[in-house]
Parts: C-alpha cells; sequence; structure tokens
C-alpha cells in the first residue's frame, strides 16, 4: 500500500495499462480482463487486477495531465515492480491525414515541461517509447487492420491551450497528436528501467474541429486496449 494506491504487495501485475479516466479503466478491466477485482478505490482512481489469456493485468488509472501521472506511475514501478506500463487514452490529431478513431503509436513525446524537469535543469531530455512494446503494438493493429500512426507526439501542460503559433509549428515539424501525460511516462520508464507505450485513440481533431460524441468514443476505443494487450505480451 502506497499514498495514493491502496492495493497490497502482490496485488498489482508486472504489467499496467494506464487510462486516465477511472471509470475507463473500470470498463476495460469488466470488458478485457477474466476475474478483474478491484485493487484500488484512494480517492475514486479505481485500478483492477484480473487476467488477459492467463497473463496477469492491471489496469490502473491516472487522472489528467502528467503531474497526476506521474503519482501513480512512480508508485507503480518503484513501490509495486510494474515493469511494463502502457498508456491508453484519448489524443487529439494534429495532421490531416490523422484521422477520428484512428490510433496513434507515440514513439516520441514532445513537452514544454514535465514534473520531472527539475531533475534535468537545462538538459531537454528526449523521452521515448520502447521500440519492442512499440513495433508489437505496430504489428498487431496492421494484424486486425486499423488504421495506426506511429510517430512524435506532444504532451501538453494545458487541456485549453492558447498557443495557436506553437501549434502551427507542430503541424509543420509533422507532430502526429496531442495529449497530456505520455512525455512524464516515458522519463519515469527510462529512470526505473522499465518499458512504457503510449497507445492512442484520436478523438478530436485539431485543424477540422471535428469529434467523437462521448457515445462513440466508449465504442472506439476497444481496439485500442486489444492492441495493448497484445502489445504487452508478444
Amino acid at each position: 500500500m502506497t499514498i495514493h494506491i491502496g492495493a497490497k504487495l502482490g496485488e498489482i501485475a508486472e504489467t499496467v495499462l494506464m487510462p486516465g479516466d477511472p471509470m475507463r479503466a473500470k470498463w476495460a478491466a469488466e470488458t478485457f480482463l477474466a476475474d478483474a477485482v478491484c485493487v484500488n478505490r484512494v480517492r475514486g482512481m479505481l485500478g483492477y487486477t484480473g487476467t488477459w489469456n492467463g497473463h496477469r493485468v492491471t489496469i490502473q488509472g491516472s487522472g489528467m495531465g502528467m503531474p497526476s501521472l506521474s503519482i501513480y506511475a512512480n508508485e507503480l514501478i518503484r513501490d509495486f515492480g510494474a515493469k511494463t506500463v502502457i498508456r491508453i487514452g484519448s489524443a487529439g490529431a494534429m495532421q490531416d491525414h490523422v484521422q477520428l478513431r484512428d490510433i496513434v503509436l507515440a514513439m516520441t513525446a514532445s513537452t514544454l515541461s514535465t514534473p520531472s524537469r527539475g531533475v534535468f535543469r537545462e538538459l531537454n531530455f528526449a523521452p521515448c517509447a520502447d521500440f519492442a512494446l512499440l513495433s508489437a503494438a505496430h504489428r498487431a493493429a496492421m494484424a486486425k487492420g486499423v488504421r495506426a500512426h506511429v510517430g512524435g507526439i506532444y504532451s501538453s501542460d494545458v487541456f485549453y491551450d492558447e498557443r495557436p503559433d506553437l501549434d502551427e509549428q507542430m503541424i509543420r515539424h509533422g507532430v502526429l497528436a496531442v495529449e497530456m501525460e505520455a512525455a512524464e511516462l516515458y522519463i519515469l520508464a527510462a529512470r526505473y528501467g522499465a518499458r512504457a507505450l503510449a497507445v492512442l485513440t484520436v478523438s478530436d481533431h485539431l485543424p477540422t474541429g471535428r469529434a467523437l460524441s462521448p457515445e462513440d468514443r466508449e465504442t472506439s476505443f476497444g481496439a485500442m486496449v486489444e492492441i495493448a494487450l497484445e502489445a504487452a505480451f508478444a
């Protein structure tokens, strides 16, 4: 048990999927895991452990933004021994060829700052995914016939951004999508020697303003979870 995770030692699997929304953690556990048991309710940030194809898996909510994810990822890896952590979440497309419901596999994650910035000081550390997870996720997506894009994303500090000039430069430099958590996850995985990947479903399209409805978001995220699970145990 830690400050923010009420699970006992042994109740967290070595493989963890992390959606931002705790209710999405509940949905994913009930939909994809066998014998799922709720192992964390602290602050309403739900976590479940069960099995997928005989493999133990924990699905733990991270909350929104890098500071919140940093709390849970630190404790999962450092205190509970998680070895593989995959973020499953939504993202806003920044390129015209990336469409709603597409999957983005984040090879790198650019950011203005993260909770780890104080560690690096003047160094611009380049957070990146684990290559084995990344390549396995891409193979899984291709096998399912899912449109998947591999490349760089942007992890933002804010949801309501007011920097159109920055958006323009990221689009110009090929950034695929924006979300709010992956960069810090990749940094923490590097720090502790764990594997990390972000598998993201495009729910919004910045250039056009189009977005999935709440109902469509729920029905469009299944492929993302399956890809993450298959990649974790490839």
